[in-house]
């Protein structure tokens, strides 16, 4: 994967964070029109959960507060509603104990379970995640993965752009293999992995595959 390869401008392109300028993309059943405004896009984008490479926590909030603004302001939730929830998801991700921290004094791998919090603050229908653990020195990778198996196994819808190998084969029910924003390959990520029918892929996955258990 090569990084024109257009994953994270497909994963963009989902809730209009980038139009697109060729094919269809339909969310829930629905035509998502490229000419859509801001404004008609939000009920699209309150049910897609978006979780940034680089987490895009305000600075000036706290955890808690970071976790409730969207609840507040978008789905017009009572506000002990949205703390309690908050305090809840924190409880999910581990960090119940930085309610009150700013996001500087957090790691990276907790203000991306922080993010991941907050996505889930808005009960998306669908979380979608742009290389999430990229930004991530490589021993906080772990507790943020963990965090998206718990996800995946309770059931969640995701969409992940990652090159977290191990992740995608052991997590996913499909996998979509793109080369220079292109799908080359797609299906079951056990069959996928032990019998790429394309040449593209198989170049990628040996070498790969060697890195993993």
């Amino acid at each position: 994967m090569v990084p024109v390869s257009g994953k994270s401008t497909l994963i963009r392109c989902l809730n209009g964070l980038e139009k697109h300028t060729s094919g269809e993309i339909f969310i829930h059943g629905h035509r998502l029109d490229p000419h859509l405004s801001i404004k008609q896009l939000i009920p699209i984008r309150t049910e897609l959960g978006m979780v940034f490479q680089n987490f895009n926590l305000f600075p000036h909030m706290t955890v808690l507060q970071n976790i409730i603004q969207a609840p507040l302001l978008v789905r017009k939730m009572p506000k002990d509603q949205a703390v309690a929830l908050a305090e809840a998801l924190l409880a999910k991700v581990g960090l119940s104990e930085k309610r009150d921290i700013y996001p500087n004094r957090l790691s990276g791998g907790q203000k991306q379970r922080v993010a991941i919090a907050r996505a889930l603050a808005m009960q998306p229908r669908a979380l979608l995640f742009d290389e999430p653990t990229s930004a991530l020195d490589p021993e906080l990778v772990g507790e943020v993965l963990k965090v998206m198996r718990d996800l995946a196994y309770e059931g969640s819808t995701m969409v992940v752009v990652t090159h977290e190998m191990q992740f995608a084969r052991d997590v996913s029910d499909r996998v979509v293999f793109i080369s220079d924003g292109v799908i080359v390959e797609q299906g079951d990520p056990q069959e996928l992995f032990r019998n790429p029918r394309h040449e593209r892929t198989k170049l990628f996955l040996e070498r790969v595959l060697s890195t993993l258990p």
